[in-house]
């Protein structure tokens, strides 16, 4: 009796074909971030640095972080970039970019910094019109230093130094640095965005990208107010946090347009 072995051709094999859909920026380092599981640092960190390669600017840039939650923000740009005194950011910045008027200088601040000890510094660098890009982040509390009652805390807000809620009678009511700043004639584009949404996120960034554009041509100051989660001071959990930008602070702080100049729509 004889067995026939049928012998098996080897199936061919194709190449898949591999699409590259991301990878880290250039201009981010490759480090691991200190911020706390929630925090929108992360990702409009990643945002800035992937608008600053789009642009082709990262070997001209100069990022300005000061004390805040964002003080390590040195170490995660991979760009030339300096630490300011809490609130002097905008000072620094404008030193920076008159005395190297050809490199492109940003501001990265969060909220108790800018809108508190740094509200004067902010107010004249807008008022002088001075050729900077600042990305605000509000979150509506001192993040870094224990969760106190910032300028933008919102109102019934319980914070660590506002245990009660924010009482508008007898501790103000929040600042609208955006709104604040639009009506001054140095300024070129005064906007707010949010991170509670993916849809939103985007909008960020084509912000962000036209707050660098502004400077580029030169047209005046920027700012993008960003509002952010903070979920370790606001003490719930990263997902709900998302809803309370939504719930709560959209409320407080809408989104939109407070000031474009007209060359950058063209």
């Amino acid at each position: 009796m004889t067995t026939m072995v049928m012998e098996r051709e080897a199936p061919t094999l194709t190449a898949t074909p591999w699409e590259l859909v991301y990878q880290r920026p250039a201009a981010l380092t490759d480090l691991p971030t200190h911020y706390c599981p929630g925090c929108s640092h992360g990702a409009i960190h990643r945002m800035v640095a992937e608008v600053i390669d789009e642009l082709g600017i990262r070997e001209r840039t100069i990022g300005v972080a000061p004390v805040g939650c964002a003080v390590f923000a040195y170490k995660y740009f991979n760009l030339d970039s300096c630490e300011a005194a809490h609130g002097r950011a905008p000072a620094m910045a404008t030193g920076l970019k008159r005395v190297r008027p050809d490199r492109i200088v940003f501001t990265y601040q969060g909220d108790g910094d800018l809108a508190s000890i740094g509200g004067n510094e902010i107010l004249h660098a807008a008022l002088r019109g001075e050729q900077i890009t600042v990305i605000f982040v509000n979150n509506a509390v001192y993040g870094m230093t224990g969760g106190q009652m910032a300028p933008t805390t919102i109102a019934g807000m319980k914070t660590t130094s506002s245990p009660m809620g924010r009482d508008v009678l007898t501790q103000g009511y929040p600042i609208h640095i955006p709104e604040l700043l639009a009506p001054m004639p140095g300024v070129a584009y005064a906007v707010r965005r949010s991170m509670h949404a993916v849809a939103e996120m985007r909008k960020v960034k084509k912000a962000i990208r036209m707050a660098f554009q502004a400077q580029l041509q030169g047209v005046g100051f920027s700012i993008v107010e960003i509002l952010g989660a903070c979920p370790t001071n606001w003490h719930v959990s990263p997902t709900d946090a998302l809803d309370y930008i939504r719930d709560r602070m959209l409320p407080e702080y809408p989104v939109g347009d407070f000031k474009v100049d007209a060359r950058l729509r063209d």
